[in-house]
């Protein structure tokens, strides 16, 4: 009779699993570069490009992984921010000196 010792594997030293909050999070830059891609199409919104700025300043400040992210989000939230605007100082820029408002202005 063989009395066979039950095989008892150990784990190797190193491998244990990381820890609940060790793993890096890039949510604040992922979502930054999300609505900053968002804001190309919804730029006039001008709530779109503020939370790609927001959440890009906040993933530079709190994600050292989402870096590119975060700086993406932030380039292209202000883009998409200060395009209308420029847009509306060229137009009026262009448009003044031809009289081009005043069929809009007459009352």
């Amino acid at each position: 009779m063989s009395t066979a010792q039950p095989v008892v594997e150990q784990p190797l030293v190193g491998t244990e699993p990381p820890a609940a909050g060790a793993a890096e999070s890039k949510m604040f830059g992922i979502l930054s570069l999300v609505l900053g891609a968002a804001s190309i199409v919804a730029g006039y919104t001008f709530v779109v490009p503020v939370a790609a700025i927001v959440l890009g300043i906040l993933g530079l400040k709190r994600e050292p992984a989402s870096r590119a992210f975060s700086i993406w989000g932030i380039v292209l939230g202000s883009v998409m921010l200060a395009l209308p605007a420029l847009i509306l100082v060229f137009g009026i820029a262009l448009l003044a000196p031809l009289g081009l408002f005043a069929a809009f202005w007459s009352f």
